[in-house]
């Protein structure tokens, strides 16, 4: 059986964490730079606020119906989803974090448990040690614990934990699910189906394989047997990336190269860091700037370029310095920039590193680096930086209503009077 364990509206429930005066009232979190609505309390979904919305459109609406809006503060969501994990690690040794608020637990050897008291059980520990709410469904498969998961939510007769363990439930539960609504079918998927009528999941099981196959590839296939109750999908183990990116859009745009190259210096020790982390290196920087698309006043630029490093790294002064030369290539006087990157490939593992016999990153950056890794784990994200990065702040976003990192940072610690 799978459970799958997902923190309701959990961007909004992380800012109510510290602010239990916001309980019951509509929330409302921004993307980068204050941009759009990412996420929603059950409030400001009820009050016709959509995903996606522009903030500049609702300003007022938010001001006359009294949403509470928060610029996102991955830092407090990163380390209270981290809190929700370790809780959850406890509960069986197979999980799967599949994003910032769900994961996935394979509760093999559990035949003879109350998966329900079972579940009631995880879902009142991370209740009482994080505050963050959640609801569990469980089912034979991963596609069916989404279902059951689904169904928790919606109905609160079920206190949160829903599980599919017989052919009559699982019946009844694709009965009642929308095909839109099914995990992994997208919108021109669903389209597709409903033009053959198929407007439930349950219709979609009953299609044949061949036709299932043939239209939406093994892939489809696969979910039609999850649906039916057949295991096909395991725990994903976590693979290392294959290409990393850094990309960040500015609080507004920018013309000077200075600023273009402190961050891009800024984005190429990020991945360097990223890469360290996975124990890999990489020989290929990818470098790209443009302006903003949406004004239509300014002219318009758009440039990347690839640039060959003669050796694997995983250094942040390389990788810094072999950027910077690509931003040199492309970069472009008189254009008002709005957003940059970083991006590397040709990762290996560390391990496996081609040597070169005549270009190599000096022995002294490993040992740089890892020194560098070790005081930032120990007192704190970039502590410790380049010389060319911005030394008073991490990313330059527009972020006017960001909320304090509770749990990440001493000065926003709350005191207790």
């Amino acid at each position: 059986m799978y459970a799958l364990v997902d923190c309701n509206n959990f961007y909004a429930s992380c800012e109510r964490i510290f602010k239990p005066q916001l309980r019951n009232v509509p929330i409302v979190v921004l993307s980068n730079n204050d941009g759009c609505v990412i996420a929603r309390s059950n409030e400001a979904k009820e009050l016709g606020i959509p995903m996606g919305a522009p903030a500049f459109e609702y300003r007022t609406i938010f001001k006359e119906k009294g949403v509470q809006v928060f610029s996102s503060n991955y830092a407090l969501y990163g380390d209270m989803s981290n809190r929700v994990t370790i809780i959850l690690k406890r509960y069986t040794p197979e999980i799967e974090v599949y994003s910032i608020d769900e994961s996935f637990l394979k509760l093999k050897g559990f035949e003879k448990y109350n998966l329900t008291e079972y579940c009631l059980k995880i879902r009142e520990e991370v209740l009482q040690s994080t505050l963050i709410p959640t609801c569990v469904g469980v089912a034979p498969t991963k596609a069916l614990a989404k279902v059951a998961n689904r169904i928790a939510k919606k109905f609160p007769q079920f206190k949160g934990v829903y599980v599919i363990d017989t052919d009559e439930k699982r019946i009844k539960a694709l009965k009642w699910l929308d095909i839109e609504d099914v995990w992994g079918i997208g919108r021109q998927f669903a389209k597709k189906l409903k033009a053959r009528g198929v407007n439930k999941a349950y219709q979609f099981t009953q299609l044949p394989n061949e036709y299932v196959r043939k239209e939406f590839s093994v892939v489809g296939l696969r979910l039609k047997k999850e649906l039916e109750g057949l295991s096909v999908l395991d725990l994903e183990e976590v693979a290392n990336k294959k290409n990393i990116a850094t990309t960040r859009s500015f609080d507004k745009t920018y013309g000077e190269k200075s600023y273009l190259e402190e961050r891009i210096s800024t984005f190429a020790a990020t991945c360097a860091e990223k890469l360290r982390n996975q124990k890999s290196t990489c020989n290929i920087v990818t470098v790209f700037i443009y302006t903003n698309p949406f004004n239509e006043n300014n002219q318009q630029y758009y440039k990347s370029i690839n640039v060959t490093i003669p050796y694997g790294t995983n250094s942040s002064i390389e990788l810094s310095k072999y950027a910077k030369k690509g931003l040199d290539l492309i970069f472009k006087d008189g254009y008002q920039y709005k957003k940059a990157g970083v991006i590397v490939g040709g990762i290996a593992p560390e391990n496996e590193k081609q040597f070169n016999m005549f270009e190599d990153e000096p022995v002294q950056h490993r040992k740089a680096m890892n020194v560098i890794d070790k005081l930032n784990f120990k007192y704190g994200t970039k502590k410790l930086k380049l010389g060319s990065q911005a030394l008073d702040k991490t990313w330059k976003m527009r972020q006017d209503l960001l909320s304090p990192n509770y749990t990440t940072m001493w000065d926003d610690v709350l005191e207790v009077g």
